[in-house]
């Protein structure tokens, strides 16, 4: 079984996101010595955005970086993905990495029905971290809906949220909340919803 690990999270040590994606990773581990984990770090490793040279797959070496990417995704049964909000939406990183894995005839297409989704069969698994406190849909949460809207897109319906809000409100609440975060990442089948 293989896990794929990815956080986007600028903030290195000090970003509740990476914190939350390694106890996920770790008690994923715990529950699957078999496990096999493929890490990425998007804003150290960065992945550059769409440019007319990618989309024609003009650039050899981005052309094969894209590749890899896209195979760490398919290959995955198990995504985990660290995803602070950066003015109401997902950081650019993680935006530069989905454009990478969000291709047509990989991971869906279309038919005379409408889109299929073609990466079914994985589990994601997003830690979101946010100053403010969104409730389901929120004005001005487009993060969390956004990924939800897309790996359906691509067909993955197993998709679960851990949730670390509030913590631009102080550092008494954020702890609180990082804490609570991290009590309801249980056994793997008991992640928050």
């Amino acid at each position: 079984m293989k896990l794929l690990h990815i956080d986007s999270s600028i903030q290195g040590e000090l970003s509740a996101s990476r914190r939350l994606t390694r106890e996920i990773v770790a008690r994923e581990k715990a529950a699957r010595p078999d496990l096999q984990v493929t890490y990425r770090d998007l804003a150290s490793q960065e992945i550059p955005h769409l440019s007319p040279s990618a989309l024609a797959q003009a650039d050899d070496l981005e052309a094969a970086r894209s590749a890899a990417v896209l195979e760490e995704f398919l290959a995955a049964d198990i995504v985990v993905i660290g995803a602070p909000m950066y003015n109401f939406g997902i950081p650019s990183q993680l935006k530069a990495w989905i454009d990478r894995v969000s291709i047509k005839g990989k991971t869906f297409r279309y038919t005379e029905k409408g889109p299929q989704g073609l990466a079914g069969g994985k589990e994601v698994i997003v830690a979101v971290s946010r100053g403010g406190v969104y409730g389901p849909g929120a004005p001005g949460e487009f993060g969390e809906s956004y990924l939800k809207f897309l790996f359906g897109f691509l067909g993955v319906t197993d998709v679960t949220f851990v949730r670390a809000e509030g913590l631009g409100l102080s550092p008494q609440h954020r702890e609180a909340s990082i804490a609570a975060a991290l009590t309801s990442i249980g056994a793997p089948a008991a992640l928050a919803a």
